[in-house]
């Protein structure tokens, strides 16, 4: 029997690595979205084009598939999160209870939500030196924004789901995945995909702007790394919630001063100047992953960054060619 899943969020970053990825295992893939991927062409064997804040365009999409992978979300970097709270929460709500319910009409053996590190609370993430969150510290709860509590009650929508249906349900909680072929510029791209952009742009001698004094904390996962961890959450019996990240610490200083090095740009300085900047500090605790996954990420941050510098100015090149009259 054909192995077949749906991938909702197919035109988005991490969405358009996983269709490619389920394919190399055997799968057919459908992938859904708004869209087709902006940078590639989809490899999907189905693509349905629609807005899954409609049930029938979940319903269609969920239509001879035995497992979903729920990626479509409406969401960016700190720039977008911060100014749209409403618009976020009900968009992605809407998304949300929709797939799941179209999932279990549709009799989908298993079902994928991937969640956010924005669920844990605001107050354990106070400090740079933040301790790794274990995916026990989301409760109490405290999301600090409109995204992290909508992931948080997908999270519960899916374990109610799992005790009054019976849907095999997975939930991995990505934290700050990077990589090509994802958002770059417009707003809602994340500080890795923003950093290149800005090197890749910046003049000889000029100034990469940093928003707040740099000193804020993150871990970064490559999204080759994420694709894998998250098919081996779905091929294991773990029906609990499972941190999906690295686990190396680096102030937003040196996650820049890491992509000038990428680029060869040591002629650049930084600049600080005020923005959002989300929770001080954040990173992941791998160790459930570990034992329960066999997981651990094996791209480094420094390798991880080449590539996706290299994709990002190949990018802004071709932008500015395209902006250069003839």
């Amino acid at each position: 029997m054909t192995r077949r899943a749906l991938v909702t969020g197919a035109g988005g970053f991490i969405g358009g690595h996983l269709v490619t990825y389920l394919q190399a295992q055997g799968w057919w893939v459908r992938g859904a979205d708004l869209r087709p991927p902006e940078f590639r062409a989809t490899t999907a064997d189905d693509f349905v084009v629609g807005d899954l804040r409609d049930p029938e365009v979940c319903r269609r999409a969920c239509d001879g598939v035995t497992e979903v992978y729920a990626l479509a979300a409406d969401m960016g970097g700190m720039g977008f999160i911060s100014k749209d709270p409403a618009t976020i929460l009900r968009n992605n709500a809407l998304i949300n209870l929709h797939t799941v319910e179209a999932a279990r009409l549709a009799g989908a053996q298993r079902y994928f939500l991937a969640s956010s590190a924005c669920i844990y609370p605001e107050y354990a993430q106070t400090k740079t030196d933040v301790r790794p969150l274990r995916e026990t510290d989301a409760f109490p709860a405290g999301p600090q924004d409109s995204y992290g509590w909508e992931k948080l009650m997908a999270e519960r929508l899916c374990v109610y789901y799992a005790e009054q249906y019976g849907l095999d349900v997975r939930i991995a909680r990505y934290h700050n995945v990077y990589g090509p072929y994802g958002t770059w510029d417009g707003g809602r791209e994340k500080a890795p995909a923003a950093l290149c952009r800005k090197v890749a742009e910046a003049a000889p001698g000029g100034e990469v702007e940093i928003w707040g004094d740099g000193r804020q904390t993150r871990s970064f996962c490559y999204v080759d790394d994420c694709v894998e961890g998250t098919y081996r959450l779905m091929r294991s019996d773990h029906g609990e919630p499972v941190n999906i990240g690295s686990d190396r610490l680096v102030t937003i200083d040196e996650l820049a001063a890491l992509v000038m090095t990428a680029a060869g740009r040591d002629d650049l300085r930084l600049r600080h100047v005020a923005g959002p900047q989300g929770v001080r500090g954040r990173n992941s605790d791998n160790t459930l992953a570990r034992q329960v996954l066999g997981w651990t990420p094996r791209i480094t941050l420094e390798e991880g960054l080449a590539v996706t510098y290299r994709w990002i100015a190949g990018e802004v090149a071709a932008a500015r060619g395209a902006a250069t009259p003839a």
